[in-house]
């Protein structure tokens, strides 16, 4: 493995690094009154801002690999600029064009768009002139298993017809969100991961109704997480992206690279965190004495440096695995990030917070907004009992195999089959 920073990541650190100090940490402030004082909903002036500068500086839709549409970073190489981006992540993703859901929706339809698809949503999407959601997870069913999905994809002549109700859709508050990528059974009796397509479905089209924004812990995001409601939604057959069936393989392939996004930004949300405990920890004195020299505290630092440490290396790990050996060849590393990622930016916030003392259950410090990141990132994706499900099974596999009990013997983990 080979986790050397190549000199265009280099340079593109460098460069983020300034902008955050420079541009996106002082515009906090500005984009929480924006917010209070205008349409919650609507893009804050200052992210507009933001944007212009960060187009300027070379740091625009920096997660697209695509060198068609993007520059074209191998995981790797984007993994520490998510992590950057994460330590900000209400608005420094947004302010590069490299925030979810938009993000695997434009790696979609680079990857399995028609001409006439990338011309009408892609390019828009690219230049930020529009939002778009992603429609998979339904409130009627068990999500974490998507062969069970309820909403239908039914040819009828020239139109597809959808009909379902989707929830927790990201984007679908902010009005400049113009398209759904939904998700439904459109062959019932195929196998169960040939019966789904993936259609692309405008916002506005009859028959869309966003019910309501659902919040996380109380927080209502700009973006918001709505409920979705697609009544005999017409489009046309040219509106399905990817093959016929094809939609639970072509939803599959955004998520790999997508966890790898999530991970590391909730890693730079840890970093973050873990030096304002420092800070904290070193200028409070209670008793008489820096709260670092007291109790548990000063453990708690150094407990936090080791967890965030071991999980960067994870994600890193599996960055360099799907660059060298496939997404499939990492499923199970990928499984892996997801469930550490999470739990180590969680664990690292709640100290942090402790520390700070009734001041870090407030909205004075960033580390509130932290906690409810990083606790729903155990569910969004895929919740952690999925992802701890999928390594069991490969380990069950691998001590079945005498060819992977050996590699696993000589170290050689990397080389077991993939699930």
């Amino acid at each position: 493995m080979d986790f050397t920073p190549t000199q265009r990541s280099l340079d593109l650190t460098g460069r983020l690094l300034d902008f955050m100090r420079e541009s996106v940490y002082p515009a906090e402030e500005v984009y929480a009154r924006q917010r209070r004082d205008g349409d919650s909903h609507r893009l804050p002036p200052v992210v507009a801002e933001l944007q212009a500068e960060a187009r300027a500086r070379g740091l625009w839709n920096l997660s697209l690999r695509d060198q068609r549409w993007g520059p074209g970073l191998t995981n790797t190489e984007y993994a520490p600029l998510a992590e950057i981006s994460g330590r900000s992540p209400v608005i420094a993703p947004e302010a590069m064009n490299c925030s979810a859901p938009d993000t695997g929706n434009m790696e979609l339809l680079a990857e399995f768009g028609t001409a006439a698809q990338q011309q009408r949503w892609l390019r828009p999407l690219l230049a930020a002139e529009i939002r778009s959601c992603f429609c998979m997870t339904e409130p009627d069913v068990a999500s974490s298993d998507p062969t069970g999905l309820a909403t239908t994809i039914c040819r009828d002549g020239d139109d597809l017809v959808v009909s379902g109700r989707k929830w927790w859709s990201t984007g679908t508050a902010d009005p400049r969100c113009r398209l759904a990528l939904v998700v439904g059974v459109s062959d019932p009796d195929a196998d169960p991961h040939q019966r789904h397509s993936l259609v692309l479905v405008p916002l506005d089209a009859p028959g869309v109704q966003v019910v309501r924004d659902l919040s996380t812990f109380g927080y209502s995001e700009q973006h918001g997480h709505g409920e979705v409601r697609f009544r005999e939604v017409r489009v046309p057959a040219a509106s399905l992206l990817g093959p016929p069936g094809g939609g639970f393989a072509v939803a599959q392939a955004r998520l790999g690279p997508g966890r790898i996004h999530h991970c590391m930004r909730a890693i730079g949300m840890a970093e973050r965190a873990l030096e304002l405990m420092i800070r904290r920890a070193a200028t409070r004195a209670p008793f008489g004495r820096p709260l670092a020299e007291q109790g548990p505290v000063g453990t708690w630092i150094a407990e936090s440096r080791l967890e965030i440490d071991q999980a960067r290396l994870l994600v890193l790990r599996a960055a360099w695995l799907m660059d060298t050996s496939g997404q499939r060849a990492a499923r199970t590393e990928i499984a892996g990030i997801k469930v550490v990622a999470a739990r180590a930016a969680a664990r690292v916030i709640d100290r942090a917070i402790q520390v700070f003392g009734a001041a870090g259950l407030s909205g004075d410090t960033p580390l509130a907004l932290f906690y409810a990141m990083a606790r729903q990132l155990r569910i969004v994706d895929g919740p952690d009992e999925v992802h701890l499900r999928t390594i069991t099974r490969h380990e069950l596999r691998a001590q079945a195999s005498p060819a992977a009990t050996a590699a696993a013997r000589r170290g050689d983990t990397l080389t077991a089959p993939a699930n």
